[in-house]
């Protein structure tokens, strides 16, 4: 969206949107992180003692110190890129030796900074043309080998990739637009609705069953748009009939009833 951006938390295991928001173009990604996380805190009911259970996995756009602190005096665990490359370069001089994992280099540091609980720093050297690219990871977590951490952070972003990707083509969030801020906004906000509606039909109706591995794509093009009829008598829906002759109608009708049974 030009001169906007979308902000999301998203969960990986439930396919759910937990908090979306809509910003201005020219906000950084360093601003939105203390509204996601209270929005999160909020809709997750979290109490303090949950927190030190909870990681946040960042990039690099939400990774500066000050929220580093801020997630930390709140007793969360984090995962997070670091803000500057500068300082990743910077204390890259300081490494002596290097271990190879996959295309990269990684070297652990003792920690510069004080970010007001003992932390682990890494660094990573990427090369790229002919010269070396740094970067610098900080963690809570107590993980065997540093290329754990590079897989625990690199996973991170599972949720975010394949729900915005999604909602864009399932949901049609990219070819919807609005001139309005509020009314994007707005917009943005039903299909977090439409998101989580489809996310529970999947977990409730889906897991089990051949249609599984649908994603929300194919749950909108090839199961919601079986055309049917929905059946009422006082008010209360009694029947789904569904055409008869589409090869998904009967298998949909089984995960229909599971659903609605609540079973």
């Amino acid at each position: 969206m030009t001169g906007r951006q979308l902000a999301r938390v998203s969960s990986v295991k439930y396919r759910e949107t937990l908090w979306s928001n809509l910003y201005a173009g020219n906000q950084h990604t360093v601003r939105c992180l203390k509204p996601a996380v209270l929005a999160t805190e909020s809709a997750l009911e979290l109490a303090p003692q949950q927190r030190k259970r909870v990681v946040w996995r960042m990039d690099g756009g939400g990774g500066s110190d000050e929220n580093l602190r801020w997630l930390l005096a709140r007793d969360y665990q984090v995962m997070a890129k670091g803000l500057s490359n500068r300082r990743a370069e910077a204390w890259a001089n300081q490494v002596t030796r290097w271990d190879a994992y996959q295309d990269v280099f990684l070297a652990e540091i003792p920690s510069p900074i004080d970010l007001g609980r003992p932390m682990r720093i890494f660094i990573k050297k990427r090369p790229k043309a002919d010269k070396f690219c740094y970067s610098y990871y900080v963690s809570t977590l107590q993980l065997p080998a540093k290329g754990c951490f590079m897989s625990f952070y690199d996973n991170r972003g599972g949720a975010e990739v394949e729900q915005f990707r999604n909602d864009k083509m399932g949901l049609h969030l990219a070819s919807r637009r609005k001139n309005r801020f509020l009314a994007q906004k707005a917009l943005i906000l039903l299909t977090d609705l439409a998101h989580n509606l489809i996310a529970n039909f999947h977990q409730k109706a889906l897991i089990g069953t051949k249609f599984e591995l649908f994603a929300q794509k194919r749950i909108v093009r090839d199961l919601l748009q079986i055309p049917g009829y929905l059946v009422f008598e006082d008010d209360q829906l009694k029947r789904i009939e569904l055409l008869k002759s589409h090869p998904n109608s009967k298998a949909l009708l089984i995960c229909l009833e599971k659903y609605i049974s609540g079973d």
